[in-house]
């Protein structure tokens, strides 16, 4: 067998193992909570890294997202559903997912967290509320995600 041949065949056989290693993927399925809604907040897409979360390990969830006015406070609120059963919810300060205030124009607000090692693999849904500071939702968006045990890419 040639040379090329033979480096061609390699790096097909590595390709899976490298698109594991790079990939910060993003989120399938992203919509906004009332598709008739006009929002303040526009979600222009949500990364997840690793993906899929690993449970027991570090998770990355960054929302990127623009403003037609500045923002000076408000707070998140993340429920998780498993399987459309409701299993989480927690609320978060904005200011300290992302820098305040706000300023008009693109932003992204980025959340990290470990899932507990007993969190059960398979497929969730991640509903995110951004309010401002007076409570007036400014977006609303759910997207799908998985958890699985463990990953080679994340062991690495």
């Amino acid at each position: 067998m040639e040379v090329q041949s033979k480096l061609k065949l390699y790096f097909l056989a590595c390709l899976p193992i490298l698109v594991l290693l790079f990939s910060s993927a993003q989120a399938k399925g992203v919509k906004y909570c009332d598709k008739k809604g006009n929002y303040a907040v526009k979600v222009d897409g949500v990364k997840i890294s690793p993906d899929p979360v690993v449970r027991g390990k570090p998770a990355t969830f960054s929302i990127s997202a623009s403003a037609g006015e500045a923002i000076s406070g408000g707070k998140l609120t993340i429920e998780v559903e498993y399987f459309g059963v409701h299993v989480h919810t927690e609320t978060h300060d904005l200011c300290e997912e992302t820098a305040c205030p706000v300023a008009a124009g693109n932003f992204v607000i980025s959340h990290s967290q470990i899932l507990p090692a007993i969190t059960p693999p398979g497929s969730y849904t991640l509903k995110l509320r951004l309010e401002d500071k007076h409570n007036q939702l400014l977006t609303c968006i759910t997207f799908g995600f998985k958890i699985v045990l463990y990953s080679l890419a994340s062991d690495i």
